[in-house]
């Protein structure tokens, strides 16, 4: 029988956005985790006629990292985890989505362990994604941990529960410009110039704000990139092949950000395309993404 990990191990409130379904160590710096990839998700829907969401790798990616710092580098709960990056390359042909879930085994080596005082302060870590034998993608990440107090003071008045007033719902993009079917998963809202637009934050989303936050999450900020993408491309259905992230600063919920696509000249060798987004607010770049998307259509 297969059963999650502790959600209060990946910072999840809901059972059902856990992906994580088990570790073991191998040494001090090596894991083995296991995965699974639901063939239906309310959010992480099949791409491109029939792909797995390479979005669910980068929160599984995310998972990856939390769960190592609890369970194994002794991060106390209630610490802040403050992501940097996160990257993800796929490989198509093992991506598609079959008849029953992708199981999923990951091979993470950390790279980088830092402490200070004996406690993890920063962890970077590399995971190769298993299925069926074969190696589906490769990617990685790496985050600092922070003590409540500490937190507490870089956040100032910002701080969960504290009364900060915070910015209206605006109207979504068109779902199909920017490659979803809902208003409600659609986190762009247009402006009056061609790929720039404004982030639609929706704290009632279920999964993008799974739980209460004194942010925008990353994974808002990734989604917004894969969305910028579809309507930098023209594309209302695409695969990403690769998602590579850098999380500058903290994007508040209180102020207006800012998304701007740039699409690269040119394409790869098997007409592959590359956009570089980037996020502004308060007229500081805050978070930077290079997507490339592929040519796949099943």
């Amino acid at each position: 029988m297969t059963t999650t990990v502790p959600k209060e191990l990946v910072h999840r409130s809901a059972v059902a956005e856990v992906v994580l379904t088990g570790w073991a160590r191998v040494d001090d710096t090596r894991f083995v985790m296991t995965a699974q990839w639901p063939r239906g998700h309310s959010f992480f829907t099949p791409v491109a006629g029939g792909y797995h969401d390479p979005l669910i790798g980068c929160e599984t990616l995310r998972q990856i990292g939390i769960l190592l710092g609890h369970a194994e580098f002794g991060v106390p709960f209630g610490h802040q985890f403050i992501v940097w990056d996160i990257g993800l390359t796929v490989r198509p042909q093992y991506l598609q989505v079959g008849y029953e879930p992708a199981a999923l085994s990951i091979d993470i080596t950390c790279t980088e362990i830092n402490r200070r005082g004996g406690n993890l302060s920063k962890l970077r870590f590399e995971a190769v994604f298993h299925r069926d034998g074969q190696v589906v993608a490769t990617g990685g990440g790496s985050f600092s941990c922070m003590a409540p107090a500490v937190y507490r003071r870089v956040r100032g008045a910002h701080v969960l529960g504290s009364d900060r007033y915070q910015l209206p719902l605006i109207s979504p993009a068109a779902p199909q410009s920017v490659g979803r079917m809902s208003p409600m998963d659609v986190v762009l809202s247009p402006t009056s110039e061609q790929d720039r637009w404004r982030l639609r934050v929706d704290t009632r989303h279920p999964v993008l704000f799974e739980h209460a936050v004194d942010h925008v999450p990353g994974m808002v900020l990734i989604e917004a990139a894969r969305q910028a993408t579809a309507s930098a491309l023209g594309r209302s259905a695409y695969l990403p092949l690769s998602i590579t992230s850098e999380f500058k600063r903290y994007v508040e919920l209180d102020s207006p950000c800012t998304i701007e696509a740039l699409r690269l000249p040119g394409t790869g060798a098997a007409g592959e395309e590359t956009v570089l987004v980037s996020a502004w607010q308060d007229g500081v770049q805050v978070f930077g993404c290079t997507v490339t998307a592929g040519s796949h259509h099943l």
